[in-house]
């Protein structure tokens, strides 16, 4: 067994064939016979190799045109990301054991053989267009989006003057979740609002493009009182307040408590907003949370787009 193995590492690179084995390996029509075997083992093994590479590239490529879809599900977009990680690693790997595999002298036989299953693979390529992610941006309060009086600060993440900002993505996915940081009083509001609203308009929630919860506890949409936090859990300088959103209700948490402080009403494609006024500053929090969101919900993401 360990002739076999010595015998095939050493025969399978020209850079690997010194002269001294030569007669080693001549020495009986057994060992010819074993030669034989064992370059045909290799060549039917590369060749193998070569499309199952191919076969690799193919499933890749179905799974970058899936993870373009709209309607993927952020939990099997991830399982996706995972799973072309994988596929991309083996891709690589694999070509690099075709090369190191492959004699010198039998390269140019296997290139032919690679270069055929390439052909076919960049014409279906080809045939359905060339499929490339874009990069997804990162989650910040929209500079296009705002007051005309609203000062956005730290890489798009804290807000003061006066007005409201809404997010540059929005709540697309089934279970949102994201954060805000009082780091000032005075008067303020956070929430959900859709492009119609009005940002230069303080406090928001007087039509039907905004509910959200103001300083004093009331959540307010369409100008009407749609919940009220309790009176001993107002927030103050220096809570997180926790928002998620499910398309449904809008429900609230203070220090990573649930308030039960439910509301509904909104129509439409919504993002986060936030407003502030008399010297209110806040932080918004779209990633690396303050507390963990609640079970079932998450981050907020992009949708995936293909061009």
């Amino acid at each position: 067994m360990s002739f076999f193995f010595i015998y095939f590492f050493f025969s399978s690179s020209s850079s690997f064939s010194v002269p001294f084995f030569s007669p080693l390996f001549s020495q009986s029509k057994t060992e010819q016979r074993t030669t034989v075997f064992l370059n045909h083992f290799r060549d039917v093994a590369v060749a193998l190799l070569i499309a199952l590479r191919w076969l690799t590239q193919a499933r890749w490529l179905r799974h970058l045109r899936k993870l373009g879809s709209t309607d993927v599900s952020s939990g099997e977009s991830e399982q996706l990301r995972n799973g072309g990680a994988v596929l991309a690693l083996f891709t690589d790997f694999s070509g690099f054991i075709i090369t190191a595999a492959s004699p010198v002298t039998s390269r140019e036989r296997y290139s032919t053989m690679a270069a055929l299953f390439s052909c076919c693979f960049d014409c279906g390529r080809a045939s359905s267009g060339h499929v490339t992610l874009k990069e997804m941006p990162t989650v910040q309060l929209d500079t296009h989006h705002m007051g005309t009086d609203v000062v956005i600060v730290k890489s798009g993440r804290r807000i003061c003057g006066t007005g409201g900002c809404i997010a540059n993505a929005p709540l697309h996915q089934n279970k949102s979740y994201f954060e805000f940081k009082i780091q000032s009083t005075g008067v303020w509001g956070v929430g959900v609002a859709t492009q119609k609203a009005n940002l230069n308009q303080v406090p928001l929630g007087r039509d039907a493009h905004s509910l959200v919860l103001r300083q004093d506890g009331t959540v307010y949409h369409n100008n009407e009182e749609k919940n009220k936090l309790p009176a001993n859990s107002l927030p103050q300088e220096g809570d997180i307040l926790g928002v998620t959103y499910d398309h449904v209700e809008l429900n609230l948490y203070l220090n990573g408590k649930n308030m039960n402080c439910p509301a509904s009403g909104i129509r439409g494609t919504v993002f986060p907003v936030v407003y502030v006024d008399d010297s209110a500053i806040l932080d918004c929090q779209f990633t690396d949370f303050y507390h963990p969101p609640p079970q079932g919900y998450q981050k907020i993401l992009f949708e995936q787009q293909i061009f």
